[in-house]
């Protein structure tokens, strides 16, 4: 039977257990190999066949009309390992390239039954957040009706050694990598997207709690209307 995002119930205890799980000042927290209540353990992404590149190109394009239905884990766990997920295990290495690889794009997703945290080395979402925030993201109407807004964000934290000045310059390239892995993945399964830079900036800080690092782009997907 289909399984869809609106029937995930894992947020009874949502911040605590994400608290445990990962640190949001960038650091990592020692964390039990168990799944506890409060992390969805994704289906393995499908790696394999799809659509040609060049077709996938000729296809890409920006759309701002969603039909607000849910989208199976299975189609999520394939849209956010082709964002930014691990496809070298024996490296820990990603589909998105990234400086001194500091991996330090972090995605968040908001959808109707809360805000998770992408964990792409263990392929789960981690509740932060039970609420839908999805129209508190930006006063452009559509984000309500996008099935999830990605949350892209710069974790500072991952990259020592970095100046202040490499730090903002890096993530903000290494965030364009991901967003256009995310209009790739959209455009051969048939989904809508829209990459976006105005949004509520003070209000995504302090859902997140970002201390050392910043909210770079916000993206709907959802289905096509």
């Amino acid at each position: 039977m289909k399984k869809t995002i609106i029937g995930i119930l894992v947020c009874m205890f949502a911040f605590q257990v994400s608290a445990q799980k990962r640190n949001l000042d960038g650091t990592v927290a020692a964390t039990p190999t168990t799944l506890n209540p409060g992390v969805v353990e994704l289906p393995a992404p499908r790696m394999e066949g799809g659509m040609p590149l060049m077709e996938v190109l000729a296809k890409r394009a920006t759309t701002r009309a969603f039909n607000p239905e849910e989208l199976p884990l299975e189609e999520l766990s394939n849209l956010l390992w082709a964002a930014n997920g691990v496809n070298r295990k024996e490296t820990g290495k990603r589909t998105a390239p990234s400086a001194r690889n500091a991996q330090e794009i972090d995605i968040y997703v908001s959808m109707s039954n809360g805000l998770f945290f992408y964990d792409p080395v263990r392929n789960t979402l981690e509740c932060v957040l039970k609420d839908d925030i999805r129209a508190k993201i930006s006063d452009q109407k559509f984000f309500k009706d996008a099935s999830i807004v990605l949350v892209f964000v710069g974790n500072y934290g991952k990259m020592e050694g970095f100046s202040k000045e490499a730090q903002e310059f890096y993530s903000a390239t290494d965030v364009g990598y991901v967003s256009q892995n995310v209009y790739l993945y959209c455009a051969q399964a048939d989904l809508a997207t829209v990459v976006c830079g105005s949004f509520d900036k003070e209000f995504l800080n302090k859902v997140l709690k970002i201390k050392n690092g910043k909210v770079l782009l916000v993206q709907p997907v959802g289905r096509m209307r």
